[in-house]
């Protein structure tokens, strides 16, 4: 069961959250002895710098929201040096990477069979966070990197594996700020244990993939040297070369924004790009901005692409990448294609393309999709291979990570209500499971359930000075006794349009996923687990 963690207990650093073990599981029995012995001397090498790291990230949020907020770090060499990664050939065509949970083996056959020139196998905010759904995901990306991945197809009854090609394989872990319990008989890094399960359970002489992560929620560039050492220490001991494992990093943390160049560099060996999580980032610069009366958002989808906070940050990602060699890639659309309804497909790609339009028009070299039909459109838009390493004569070395979103959407009780709604079939889909949820026609997953209930802690801690729209013309103060209401009403709502044999479990689950969503709102619980 998954701890949930509240970063504002006064006088008490949080410890990481944590995943716990199933019922029942013996680590001496259900897992192999060798991968035990590999992991134990990493765990005591790793794990308290990740508990260092972690407490560093509690204090850093403490800090902003008492007025001290994120900043670029003084001058350096990673900065002033001129240094430059060299691009292998294998990945500098990354138009477009498709992302997926790694424990669906249907979704990520078709991914890899897509056409796309990169696919991420999730074992983060699209899966849930559940040891049986990480010990399938770590088991379907091995057999990914094998080529041997199959599944059954029920229609045609037969067996589909992965189909031979260039497609690079991103394996992303769970964060920094994760643990996992059970191992051992004290926590220990969850980023540790996914990347040493997956380097352990690798031939080399066997991959059809060079070995890539996707470092994920990352807030310091001091926290790339922890990936650094961890990917030098797991090739040396596998008796490969220091340099041997490669990866790509997300910027999808506020104070992060401010570290890009820094963050680079010290992962230089091993970094090929940055990736703008622009839902996570959302979340963050809310989250670090909370209490700031300025800072409160517009309803989530009234908020356009190139609003200036995302804007300004897409500039500085790329003029930071291309300066050092590195690929500069964008974020997911949210909008998903339908091939049940033609409206909303043909809603859904227009979006798509006008939004992969303007990350290409940033210089970006690819950015993310979710689904195999927006595979062709988003390769589309962006040059072949890449960008060229472009970069813009005029470009801002240090521009404003926090224009204040003035004159910027929509403010609605409906948006409230849509958030309210949003986060309670969230959470029901982790109830059940589930990391990510297509809902009214957008992929939700853990970073914009973040967001909608960022949002709407704002609109309840801001009431008396942020207008809110309501339906008659009017404005509507949000009150904690107003957004429970909320939370009454549309959990009656979705309650009524299940179907009338609807069993009892299913009705509960979805009570249980109210009351889990509202408490997190009104404890502040709002860390990405």
């Amino acid at each position: 069961m998954l701890t949930e963690i509240n970063t504002r207990t006064a006088g008490k650093l949080p410890h990481p959250a944590f995943d716990q073990t199933s019922s029942g599981f013996d680590p001496l029995f259900d897992i192999p002895e060798d991968f035990l012995n590999f992991l134990l001397p990493l765990h005591r090498e790793f794990t308290p710098r990740q508990q260092e790291l972690a407490a560093k990230r509690a204090e850093a949020l403490e800090r902003s929201h008492r007025g001290r907020r994120p900043d670029y770090l003084p001058p350096s060499k990673a900065a002033s040096a001129d240094w430059r990664i060299e691009l292998p050939a294998w990945c500098r065509d990354q138009r477009n990477q498709m992302t997926g949970p790694s424990d669906d083996a249907e979704l990520v056959v078709k991914m890899l069979n897509s056409g796309a020139p990169g696919v991420m196998l999730d074992l983060e905010d699209s899966m849930a966070n559940v040891w049986p759904n990480l010990s399938l995901g770590i088991h379907n990306i091995l057999e990914s990197l094998r080529g041997s991945l199959t599944y059954l197809d029920a229609k045609r009854r037969q067996l589909v594996g992965i189909e031979p090609s260039g497609t690079v394989i991103w394996l992303r872990p769970r964060g920094l700020h994760l643990s996992q319990a059970g191992v051992f008989d004290e926590q220990m890094s969850a980023s540790l244990f996914d990347t040493a399960a997956i380097v352990y359970g690798i031939d080399p002489g066997t991959l059809k993939h060079p070995l890539s992560f996707y470092i994920p929620k990352s807030e310091s560039a001091e926290e790339a040297l922890w990936w650094r050492d961890l990917f030098r220490t797991l090739a040396v001991g596998k008796g490969l070369p220091p340099d041997y494992i490669k990866c790509m990093a997300l910027v999808e943390s506020h104070p992060m924004a401010f570290q890009m160049e820094e963050f680079a560099y010290n992962l230089r060996d091993h970094l090929l790009g940055l990736n703008l999580g622009r839902w996570d980032y959302m979340a963050s610069l809310i989250h670090f901005n909370l209490y700031d009366p300025g800072w409160v958002l517009p309803d989530r989808n009234t908020i356009p692409h190139d609003v200036a906070f995302f804007q300004n940050l897409r500039d500085l990602l790329v003029e930071v990448c291309h300066r050092h060699g590195l690929l500069a890639i964008g974020g997911m659309t949210a909008l998903y294609p339908s091939r049940v309804d033609p409206e909303l497909n043909e809603r859904a790609l227009k979006v798509l393309a006008e939004d992969k339009k303007n990350e290409a028009d940033c210089l970006m070299d690819g950015a993310w999709t979710g689904h195999p039909d927006q595979n062709e459109i988003a390769v589309s838009r962006f040059p072949d291979p890449n960008q060229g390493f472009a970069r813009r004569a005029s470009a801002d070395r240090r521009p404003d990570l926090r224009p204040v979103p003035e004159g910027v959407g929509k403010k609605t009780l409906e948006g409230t209500r849509a958030a309210v709604r949003t986060v309670i079939r969230y959470r029901n889909g982790v109830l059940n499971g589930k990391g990510a949820s297509l809902l009214d026609g957008y992929m939700e997953d853990l970073a914009t359930d973040r967001i909608y209930r960022l949002m709407i802690a704002q609109r309840i801690l801001h009431g008396d000075r942020v207008r809110i729209a309501g339906g008659n013309g009017g404005e509507v103060r949000h009150t904690p006794e107003l957004v429970s209401r909320l939370f009454d009403e549309e959990l009656g709502r979705i309650l009524r349009e299940l179907p009338p044999d609807t069993d009892a479990e299913t009705v509960e689950k979805y009570r249980q996923a109210r009351r889990i969503s509202e408490d997190m709102i009104a404890s502040h619980r709002f860390d990405p687990v």
